[in-house]
């Protein structure tokens, strides 16, 4: 039977700061029906053992869904020389992982028809998308009208400037560019948080609050080894990413989004992945939304709130 308040999915490739996010939910109190993995941040063995190892240790309910090993086209590339191994650096301890089988945890189903049967059952739907969009490119491929009932999809990716992984692209766009295409193109309902609005949401060592969780001492050093990307480069600070995108779905109103139309360059070479996003174009207004300001201070403080007790 089909539930009339909005219900969350989320499609992840689980690094920090997808648990991040996921913290950030739970912090919110909203409850999240499922999770499926796409390669990304790691390869999809490592994200998946990310996620079994996050539900075991911070006592998440939701059930997890192994999707794509690859992107629809194109080599897979990840961000492990960034984010280390485990998609996740740290100042010392680590998600605790289990030495059996990851696969054993996932549940039964693949990422698609688990997708597919969530968005039949639950008229008002809402996907937040944390990495490559993959699967839901494949979701839109293979069954269309069911995917045609997306009432929303919050992603992080793009870039109104320069990007991360390349000079002109954002790691999520660049990692399938054409999967961001056909999400893109097919009038679902696609809200934009992009590198550029990360941008201004940033933390350094003396925002860093004292955590009291259980797993404090985990949670203190996960976040430390994410600030020490920005601290090796010389910078004093690190943007916030994927907890910026999941707050924009649970506090809305200190956030403020326009109507755009969104162009990605597929064509190999160094500007593949880039997008162009043009804000005076009015055709189809409300379907592609992309995030141009946002409370900075009030997010930068809710976000790091969100790990305090975790």
């Amino acid at each position: 039977m089909a539930h009339d308040s909005m219900r969350i999915w989320v499609d992840t490739d689980f690094g920090f700061d997808d648990l991040w996010a996921m913290l950030l939910l739970q912090y919110a109190g909203v409850d999240v029906d499922g999770v499926s993995l796409v390669a990304g941040n790691t390869p999809l063995l490592q994200v998946s053992r990310n996620a079994e190892a996050a539900k075991r240790t911070f006592g998440f309910q939701w059930p997890v869904f192994l999707g794509a090993a690859k992107p629809l086209h194109r080599e897979q590339e990840t961000a492990e020389h960034i984010l280390g191994q485990f998609g996740m650096g740290s100042r010392g301890r680590f998600l605790p992982y289990s030495d059996e089988p990851t696969s054993h945890s996932m549940d039964n189903g693949g990422a698609i028809d688990a997708i597919k049967k969530w968005i039949i059952e639950n008229r008002r739907n809402h996907i937040i998308a944390l990495g490559p969009l993959t699967n839901l490119a494949t979701l839109i491929a293979q069954h269309p009208r069911v995917a045609s009932a997306i009432e929303q999809i919050t992603w992080l990716g793009g870039s109104r400037g320069r990007g991360n992984h390349s000079p002109v692209a954002e790691f999520n766009a660049l990692a399938d560019a054409e999967a961001l295409s056909i999400v893109a193109k097919s009038q679902i309902p696609l809200r934009i948080i992009d590198l550029e609005l990360c941008r201004t949401v940033w933390f350094e060592e003396s925002h860093i609050p004292d955590m009291c969780g259980k797993n404090r001492q985990l949670v203190s050093d996960l976040l430390g080894g994410y600030l020490d990307i920005a601290l090796h480069r010389g910078r004093m600070g690190m943007s916030i990413y994927d907890p910026l995108v999941a707050l924009s779905v649970v506090k809305s109103d200190l956030f403020q989004f326009t109507s755009a139309s969104i162009a990605v360059q597929l064509e190999q070479g160094a500007e593949y992945g880039r997008t162009i996003f043009d804000t005076t174009v009015w055709e189809n207004a409300g379907i592609v939304e992309i995030g141009v300001s946002v409370d900075s201070g009030n997010a930068r403080n809710t976000c790091l709130a969100a790990l305090v007790n975790a």
